[in-house]
């Protein structure tokens, strides 16, 4: 049986695991805002509306490739691919080829950063393989002049993320209905544990400081992983309706 991730693959462990993801879509969730492509997410209007979501909207599409065969996965790919084209037709306009890759970009960027936070050092094989992951997503979705290896892709990351990232009303907006959906205590963590992921480029559009009140606490965490008892802090910070979607996410032991 031909998986579309191999079995023994680093991106399982990354993808298999609540709290990385939780990591992963905090940091995408920040450079979302200021992506200068992020009207597209307010022409459907479910992000605005519906933040968390959108968030585990797009996560199920993302396990769905990563835990999937070959085939099942190539077809929640060209399921993606085929909205996309529904929401440009009804726009009567075409998505940048840009704002893909930016979203690809993200995907692998926030990966590493968020498994790396919580987990160790990602040695270069399994970086490559990150990259191979999500670059083949992006050849199925027919998406343009992708890199093709790791380190042409650290170079493009590097260029994406000073031209195509902005402050806008959109950020303002985007940030407020986080706010909106988390509470305010939860939305303050949620900007800490961004402030540990992002890139400095995209705090510094953001006005945030350098360093994380929660980097403290990091080492902290990770051992409660270890003994089990993260879920303890998960249950103080993520809201109820949710938390049963957050721990069916882990397919794999901490």
């Amino acid at each position: 049986m031909e998986y579309f991730v191999k079995q023994d693959s680093v991106v399982r462990k990354i993808w298999g695991t609540s709290d990385i993801i939780l990591f992963i879509f905090a940091g995408a969730a920040a450079e979302f805002a200021l992506n200068k492509a992020v009207d597209w997410l307010y022409f459907t209007g479910k992000l605005p509306k519906d933040p968390l979501g959108r968030l585990f909207s797009t996560v199920e599409y993302a396990r769905q490739i990563v835990f999937s065969e070959k085939e099942a996965a190539e077809k929640a790919i060209d399921t993606m691919a085929k909205i996309h084209m529904g929401i440009e037709n009804k726009r009567g306009a075409s998505i940048p080829e840009w704002a893909y890759r930016d979203v690809l970009f993200m995907l692998i960027d926030y990966s590493i950063r968020s498994f790396e936070l919580l987990e160790r050092t990602l040695s270069p094989v399994e970086k490559e393989e990150v990259f191979e992951v999500f670059n083949r997503v992006g050849l199925r979705m027919g998406v343009k002049d992708l890199p093709t290896s790791f380190p042409q892709w650290q170079g493009m990351r590097k260029e994406h993320l000073h031209q195509n990232l902005e402050k806008s009303t959109h950020t303002a907006d985007l940030f407020q209905q986080y706010k909106k959906h988390l509470g305010n205590l939860r939305y303050r963590v949620l900007l800490e544990a961004q402030l540990l992921v992002v890139p400095r480029h995209v705090k510094k559009l953001l006005g945030f400081r350098k360093v994380s009140a929660l980097l403290p606490a990091v080492p902290f965490y990770k051992f409660s992983r270890k003994i089990h008892l993260d879920w303890i802090m998960k249950e103080l910070l993520l809201p109820g309706q949710y938390k049963a979607q957050i721990k069916a996410l882990d397919r794999t032991p901490n």
